[in-house]
């Protein structure tokens, strides 16, 4: 991370991250997981259909701070999501902090005279209407497209401002257009939070007045690690890791999702740093370990038994304590092993597809197949150099099949589904109605207030799937009655003939 850059780069430059392929997990591998494990040449489409910009993660990350308001300076329309994004601030702000509060978020809504001749004095006439309003301990000024193309200064109307407010101001750089991995968006975060609020001027550093004090820090520090959580994973994923960690005998801090703004500096003060997920926190780490030299692990996702048991026994190298790690591990996974019987029973030999972020949607199959699943295809929303290992892990254990790369691309998606008919199908709301219309049993991927990762996510996910393949009367009633926008035709087409470029099975 260079802090002297006012933006963070896209992934694309950064990672070579690509956002289409089409064919199967083992070709893919053949490209991603060779020598060097690169991503290869990106491919394009020459039809898309359908995606989101970086902005809409992005806010979804933002508008969890406690004690900020969400200050978006372009078009109106842009903070949209911040509505369906709002159940999840109020859940996850009474789970947190005991508090029910709204995700607070206000427009610049720039106009067409505006778009023209320049937003910079809309923007510091609404920085100070904020800060006069809501009196929040932060502003995090969110920059979209219009004035990145019309070239607004952001950050230069904030540290023009920024002595005439009492709030911290963040400026967060989330134009759509720049990049189509919409992944950025965390990097844009976290360069956002890394300049403005890890070296606050009002906090200094822990007054040592002897050597037995300083060891007492140090031996603490050694003892906390920075657990990166993500706005997918609800408190009660969060209570699960931190129960586990806390059997290592290590303490806590959660960052950046409903953390304390005013607090987030004691991610300096940590021994190591452990990522729940790598695509979502590599720049960050890195950043930590660069600057502060704090080492960190970013692995495994920890969705699955095996990836779970990977994730505590990288913590447990830290404190040297791998025995105990093993025996929390043979523990758990014999309270599973009796738990998960019926399920595993009944589950076995159904077919089910994925749908995800490229982490969570290897991470879970790997999952279901534990549970017993046959894996009839995958998904991913893009690709980058962390996730190799994941593809060599599940070709491993369970074989190959259809794999696709794509920003969204719905279009894509209904192809495969038709032509594979899966009893199962886990994925985004996007991809869920999809199957719905289907007629194909649909569970959703994120949802924030239920369980699923770490020990306790297995149980409760194959509880809920149990559940819903004992009844899929609704999806398969709603195809009746319900189509999808697409021709006959199509789905007798390859579903990946509008890839062109770079390495592909098509």
């Amino acid at each position: 991370m260079n802090l002297s850059a006012k933006e963070a780069p896209k992934r694309e430059d950064r990672l070579k991250s690509r956002i289409a392929y089409g064919g199967t997990l083992v070709s893919a591998c053949g490209i991603f997981c060779g020598k060097g494990g690169g991503c290869g040449a990106d491919a394009n489409r020459t039809f898309s259909q359908g995606s989101i910009c970086l902005m809409l993660p992005g806010i979804s990350m933002i508008n969890t701070l406690k004690d900020n308001v969400n200050l978006l300076h372009g078009a109106v329309g842009c903070g949209v999501c911040s509505h369906s994004q709002n159940a999840n601030a109020r859940s996850g702000g009474l789970a947190h902090y005991g508090l029910v509060k709204d995700a607070l978020w206000v427009s610049t809504a720039l106009n067409e005279s505006e778009v023209i001749n320049g937003g910079e004095d809309k923007l510091r006439a609404a920085i100070i209407e904020v800060d006069r309003l809501y009196r929040p301990k932060t502003i995090t000024v969110v920059s979209g497209c219009v004035p990145g193309l019309i070239g607004d200064d952001v950050d230069g109307v904030a540290a023009r401002v920024q002595d005439e407010v009492s709030a911290r101001l963040i400026p967060v750089h989330c134009e759509g257009f720049k990049t189509k991995i919409w992944a950025t968006a965390y990097d844009a975060v976290y360069h956002g939070l890394g300049r403005t609020l890890l070296e606050d001027p009002e906090i200094r550093e822990p007054v040592i007045p002897d050597e037995e004090e300083l060891f007492r820090f140090e031996e603490r520090k050694k003892r906390t690690v920075n657990l990166l959580n993500v706005s997918s994973m609800g408190k009660v994923d969060e209570d699960e890791l931190t129960r586990l960690l806390n059997m290592l005998g290590l303490e806590v801090n959660i960052f950046p999702v409903f953390a304390d703004t005013q607090r987030m500096y004691r991610v300096k003060y940590a021994g190591f740093s452990i990522s729940t997920c790598p695509t979502h926190d590599d720049y960050f780490c890195k950043f930590l370990e660069e600057e502060y030299g704090i080492p960190y692990i970013l692995k495994h996702m920890p969705i699955g038994i095996e990836n779970t048991n990977e994730w505590i026994r990288d913590a447990a190298r830290f404190l040297g304590r791998e025995e105990a790690a093993g025996e929390i591990i043979k523990n758990e996974n014999a309270l599973l092993d009796e738990g998960l019987k019926t399920y595993r029973e009944f589950f076995k030999g159904k077919r089910v597809f994925v749908s995800a972020g490229e982490f969570r949607a290897l991470a879970t199959a790997n999952l279901l197949h534990e549970l017993g699943f046959e894996i009839a295809g995958l998904r991913s929303f893009h690709h980058d150099e962390f996730a190799s290992g994941e593809y060599e892990k599940l070709k491993k254990i369970a074989g190959d099949f259809p794999f696709n790369i794509a920003n969204v691309q719905p279009f894509e998606e209904a192809n495969l589904l038709k032509r594979l008919k899966p009893d199962l199908f886990l994925g985004h709301w996007n991809g869920n109605s999809t199957s719905a219309k289907l007629g194909i049993p649909s569970l959703v991927i994120y949802n924030t207030g239920l369980s699923y990762i770490g020990y306790r996510g297995v149980f409760e996910l194959a509880r809920r799937l149990y559940r819903q393949l004992r009844n899929p009367a609704f999806n398969e009633r709603l195809s009746r009655y319900v189509r999808l926008p697409y021709r006959e035709e199509w789905y007798g087409e390859d579903p990946f003939k509008y890839i062109k470029g770079a390495e592909n099975d098509v």
